[in-house]
């Protein structure tokens, strides 16, 4: 059976100050706003972004039981949620110049190899010489070989790196709503069902 993709996202956090402890890494003993997200959590939002395709829509709704809770922990935690997705852009953004060099570079001594083996050689054997022929085919075969790899690999291997770009980008620019009563969280919840 096919996996239904959303186009709508919503990632759903209770902020208070018995929740808020389990968001973060509790052996991390920076402030609140710059410590690590825990490991559980970071499952959660990994999770939460596996349906999330080019076209969809994130948003974070936070659950606030009351007004200090949102003063004190709302900013902090989101703080945290973003720059950890724009540590992992840059990650990613990095590896995929990486790859791209890499594959580049594979590609121009690749092609230096074929132009040196179809230019060169032939021309050491002689035209008339029984063996060139021989040579000529393994000549043309061993190039696309060589040539095969880092084609294949600039053509379709990059696709991944900007999909995870993006999908970073969007975890860390997703719209932000606060909601501070359960009547309103119902609301919303609704408003999910009814959009699915």
């Amino acid at each position: 059976m096919p996996k239904r993709v959303s186009k709508k996202i919503t990632i759903y956090l209770t902020v208070d100050s018995e929740s808020v402890i389990k968001y973060f890494n509790s052996h991390d003993p920076a402030p609140l706003y710059c410590r690590q997200l825990s490991h559980e959590f970071q499952e959660y939002l990994n999770h939460s972004m596996v349906s999330v395709k080019r076209d969809s829509k994130i948003t974070y709704k936070v659950f606030c039981r009351d007004e200090s809770d949102k003063d004190l922990y709302v900013d902090s935690l989101m703080h945290t949620i973003r720059r950890h997705f724009t540590f992992k852009k840059v990650l990613k953004e990095t590896e995929f110049k990486k790859f791209k060099r890499r594959n580049y570079t594979l590609l121009l001594i690749s092609l230096s190899i074929v132009v040196f083996a179809q230019g060169l050689l032939p021309n050491i054997l002689g035209q008339d010489h029984r063996i060139h022929s021989v040579f000529s085919n393994a000549i043309d075969v061993f190039s696309w070989v060589i040539l095969w790899k880092p084609i294949e690999r600039l053509i379709f291997n990059w696709n991944p790196y900007l999909k995870d770009v993006l999908l970073f980008h969007k975890m860390t620019t997703a719209e932000v709503i606060v909601i501070e009563n359960e009547k309103e969280l119902l609301n919303h919840h609704m408003e999910h069902f009814d959009a699915a």
